[in-house]
């Protein structure tokens, strides 16, 4: 099985949790993580699961994230299992500051947009998108936060 990661991280906590999960795909097959500003057309040949995760900055992914989603072509992700996360803030943190509950609510995370758009590239969302927590913007990751991340990686590969 041949697994990619794509992600992008802009103080290491993303990054933290993509290679969590890559230490779990790795145990099944191949698995490549690459930033979303170096991947490349031939990194998604063969390729049997994309895990795509991003930080949530303005409420959605990060531009690299999203530039590179918009350019695959259309059912590039055919036949292809896919899965999305995001690290966020707890509950408890947005809810310090009122206004940004109501744009949570209004706007949400990152991993539901980015799942969307897998989809629409032809992609088969095997687990619903995911969450990691950090404390704050520059983290770090909460306590087992990584460990969330290797069970989660662990449904995936069973899906």
């Amino acid at each position: 099985m041949k697994s990619l990661i794509v992600y992008d991280s802009q103080f290491g906590n993303t990054k933290k949790v993509a290679e969590a999960i890559g230490g779990v795909l790795g145990k099944s097959g191949r698995v490549f993580l690459i930033r979303a500003s170096n991947v490349q057309p031939g990194d998604m040949s063969g390729l049997n699961l994309l895990v795509v995760g991003s930080p949530t900055q303005q409420f959605t992914a990060t531009s690299e994230v999203k530039s590179w989603l918009n350019r695959l072509p259309a059912d590039s992700l055919r036949g292809v299992r896919a899965a999305a996360f995001d690290t966020r803030f707890t509950q408890e943190k947005i809810n310090e500051v009122k206004i940004l509950g109501y744009l949570v609510k209004v706007f949400g995370y990152a991993a539901e947009p980015i799942a969307q758009r897998l989809e629409k590239k032809g992609a088969a969302l095997v687990l619903q998108p995911e969450g990691f927590y950090v404390g704050d913007t520059e983290g770090p990751l909460l306590e087992k936060e990584l460990e969330r991340a290797v069970e989660w990686a662990e449904n995936l590969v069973m899906k």
